[in-house]
C-alpha cells in the first residue's frame, strides 16, 4: 500500500514544481524527495501497525491568534476566512523553511513540532526559536498590508517548550490522527497562554539550549496549574547573529484579565491616608495595575490605597498603594486606571498567582 501512495505523492510534487518553475524535477532531487516520502509514510505505517506510542525529545511551538474572536464577530465571514487563509499560508511557508512539522491547526492556533537531525545546523531548538521570530516579523508585514487595505490587524502569541513527548496515531478506522501528547505539550499550551500580542515566550529547558544564541528578557516566574513548582519563562527579544528582532506589539508589561471584584479604597492627601473607605469595583487586573469603576471622580496622579478579596487564591489584598493614571466618565460612574506604586511581596505574589490562574481558564467567583 505504501509504494503506490509514495509514487502518487511524488507525481503530484513533480507536477507542482513543473507548473511553478517550468522545469521538471532533476533525477537527484526526485530521488531525495522519494526517500523523504518513503520514510514518512513508513513511520506512520509503523505506528499504525504496532499500535504503540513512540517517545522522543522535541521542541514544541504553539502559536495562537490574539483577539480573533472579536474579529470573527465584527467582520463578514468572507473577510474572516481570507484573513485566516492569508495568515496560515504565510506561517506555513515559514514553518517549512525552518523544517518544522505542523502537527495540527486548532481553530486560530498552530501546533508545530521540531526534531533535531543528525547534521550540523539541524538543532530543533534553534530552528523553533528562529521560526517563531520570523513568524512575528511576518505578522508585522501582513499587518502593514492589512492597514493599507482597511482590514483588521492580527497578532500571534507564541509559546515554545522542549521536552519528551509521546507520538501516536489516535482514533479509529473511521478517523485517525497522528499527534504528540504528554505533559510537555500541556506545558507549551500554558506558556503560550501567558504570551502577549507579538510576544515569544520560551521555557527554561528551551532557553538553556539557546542561551548564547538569543537575546532574551529577564526570567519570569509563573504559576502553572498542575505543577508543584514555579515555572520560569523568558521572552525572546532578538537573534543578534541573524540580525532578527521581534517587533514589539504590546505596550502592557503584563497580561490583564477581566474580573468583577468588589473593592474599597481610601484617598491619600499630603502623605496622609484619609479615613473614609469608599466603594468601587475592579474591572480588570494585571501584575502592575487595575482598571476600576468608582462613583466619584478622582484627580489624575492622585494616590489611593486599595483593598479587595482575591478569589481562587483565598486571600485579601490590603495596603496596596496605587497612582491614578486616568479617570474618565462612564455612564453614571467613572472608570479609573490605577498603576500600583507600592506593594508588599505577599500582595505581589497573590496578584500574580490570581492573574495566572485566570489566564489558564480558572473562574473567579
Amino acid at each position: 500500500m505504501k509504494e503506490p501512495v509514495v509514487h502518487e505523492a511524488l507525481r503530484q510534487i513533480q507536477d507542482i514544481v513543473a507548473e511553478e518553475s517550468g522545469k521538471p524535477l532533476l533525477p537527484v532531487a526526485r530521488e531525495r524527495i522519494q526517500k523523504v516520502l518513503t520514510s514518512a509514510f513508513g513511520q506512520l505505517a509503523g505506528v499504525r501497525g504496532n499500535d504503540k506510542a513512540l517517545t522522543r525529545d522535541v521542541t514544541i511551538l504553539l502559536a495562537d491568534l490574539r483577539g480573533f474572536t472579536s474579529i470573527s464577530s465584527n467582520y463578514p465571514a468572507v473577510i474572516v476566512l481570507e484573513l485566516l487563509n492569508r495568515c496560515f499560508v504565510r506561517m506555513s511557508e515559514i514553518i517549512f523553511q525552518h523544517h518544522g512539522l505542523i502537527d495540527k491547526f486548532m481553530g486560530d492556533s498552530i501546533l508545530v513540532i521540531f526534531e533535531s537531525g543528525p547534521n550540523p545546523g539541524e538543532d530543533a531548538v534553534h530552528r523553533a526559536v528562529g521560526c517563531a521570530v520570523d513568524m512575528q516579523i511576518a505578522m508585522e508585514e501582513l499587518n502593514s498590508q492589512h492597514r493599507d487595505e482597511g482590514w483588521p490587524e492580527m497578532y500571534f502569541g507564541i509559546g515554545i517548550n522542549t521536552g519528551r513527548v509521546m507520538s501516536a496515531l489516535l482514533g479509529s478506522d473511521l478517523y485517525s490522527e497522528h499527534t504528540v501528547i504528554g505533559d510537555e505539550v500541556n506545558l507549551t499550551s500554558r506558556i503560550e497562554s501567558f504570551s502577549l500580542r507579538g510576544q515569544v515566550l520560551i521555557s527554561e529547558s528551551t532557553y538553556k539550549r539557546c542561551a548564547q544564541w538569543v537575546k532574551a528578557g529577564d526570567p519570569m516566574d509563573v504559576f502553572v496549574k498542575g505543577k508543584s513548582t514555579i515555572v520560569v519563562l523568558r521572552e525572546v527579544l532578538a537573534i543578534p547573529s541573524r540580525e532578527r528582532e521581534v517587533p514589539r506589539q504590546e505596550v502592557r508589561r503584563s497580561p490583564r484579565v477581566s474580573v468583577a471584584l468588589p473593592m474599597h479604597y481610601q484617598v491619600v492627601e499630603n502623605d496622609v491616608v484619609l479615613p473614609e473607605r469608599l466603594p468601587g469595583r475592579v474591572l480588570d487586573i494585571g501584575y502592575h495595575g487595575v482598571l476600576a469603576e468608582v462613583e466619584r471622580p478622582i484627580a489624575q496622579f492622585g494616590e489611593l490605597v486599595l483593598e479587595f478579596d482575591v478569589p481562587l487564591v483565598g486571600k485579601r489584598v490590603r495596603d496596596l498603594y496605587g497612582k491614578v493614571v486616568k479617570c474618565v466618565p462612564h455612564a453614571a460612574t467613572h472608570r479609573v486606571g490605577i498603576e500600583f506604586s507600592s506593594m508588599t511581596t505577599e500582595n505581589k505574589g497573590t496578584i500574580q498567582m490570581f492573574v495566572q490562574l485566570l489566564i489558564q481558564g480558572a473562574e473567579a467567583q
